[in-house]
């Protein structure tokens, strides 16, 4: 009994430290949730004003055409997919993991179809594990991340789609909708689309010249929205470890609490039979 008493005793111990280690880390990322929710809620006015302008020159400049507009018909698709380089997140790689290998599965036939530019640790184990194609890694990204951290993987992606490597590119990611929820997004990235569905009726004047400024613009657009989606999707880590650090904190909350009721049962159980025992030796001297 001793023996049961003593492994209870350290069961509980064990406990009340993992609780201590994640309550600090719920902390921690609580903290750099806030910062990581401001920074992705400050980016969206800049894309979509840019998407506005952009998108006006394309629709309302007649005779100018750009290859990221233009539809081709489609050998290779990209997916720039976005995780994370640390676990202890509940399911946020794992929901966008499966979403990604469920989209391959339907659109492809084979590997030369399709080719991964994968963000985050997570992400680039899991897909050389399973013998995915992989055209760029990038991992160890700050929690805060600058656009120069990521210049690399944006430059790499559009130039890819320019140079005819891919014919159609997309951005997937965890978009953020609160600390408990965030959902699996696949944004088509090129080429750009629905210019006739942009309201034209702000009139620009362009200097030297439309097709000039649009050239221009639009690689940085493009950058635009994956560096949004990317703290769109650190946000969300951030969100979803929080929420999962909360429930490990509860759940180990409750197994204290059980283990204690096992203790205490257990060193009631232990000085009953230790009473029984000196009374049933004071009745045997008699």
């Amino acid at each position: 009994m001793a023996g049961g008493i003593r492994e209870i005793k350290q069961r509980i111990k064990s406990t009340q430290n993992t609780r201590k280690i994640t309550r600090a880390m719920k902390m921690v990322a609580a903290a750099k949730l806030r910062r990581a929710q401001e920074r992705a809620e400050a980016s969206l006015p800049y894309a979509e004003k840019m998407r506005e302008v952009v998108m006006s020159i394309a629709a309302g400049a007649k005779g100018v055409k750009h290859p990221m507009l233009q539809s081709r018909p489609v050998k290779k698709t990209g997916y720039v997919v976005i995780t994370s380089d640390r676990g202890l997140a509940g399911g946020y790689n794992s929901n966008i993991l499966r979403m990604v290998t469920r989209t391959i599965a339907e659109r492809h036939q084979n590997k030369d179809e399709y080719t991964i530019i994968i963000l985050g640790r997570k992400g680039r184990d899991f897909f050389k594990r399973r013998g995915y194609p992989i055209s760029e890694e990038y991992v160890n990204i700050p929690d805060s991340p600058n656009f120069a951290d990521i210049k690399t993987v944006t430059r790499k992606a559009i130039g890819m789609f320019a140079d005819g490597e891919i014919d159609e590119l997309y951005v997937v990611y965890n978009k953020f909708i609160s600390a408990i929820q965030q959902d699996p997004t696949e944004l088509r990235l090129l080429p750009l689309g629905d210019v006739e569905k942009v309201d034209n009726s702000t009139v620009y004047d362009f200097e030297p010249s439309a097709g000039e400024v649009l050239a221009d613009l639009l690689p940085k657009y493009a950058e635009t929205l994956i560096f949004s989606a990317l703290l769109d999707a650190k946000a969300s880590f951030q969100g979803a470890q929080m929420t999962a650090m909360g429930n490990a904190t509860d759940n180990a909350s409750e197994m204290i609490e059980r283990y204690t009721l096992f203790y205490n049962r257990a060193r009631q159980a232990a000085i009953t039979q230790e009473i029984a025992e000196i009374v049933g030796g004071a009745n045997a001297l008699q």
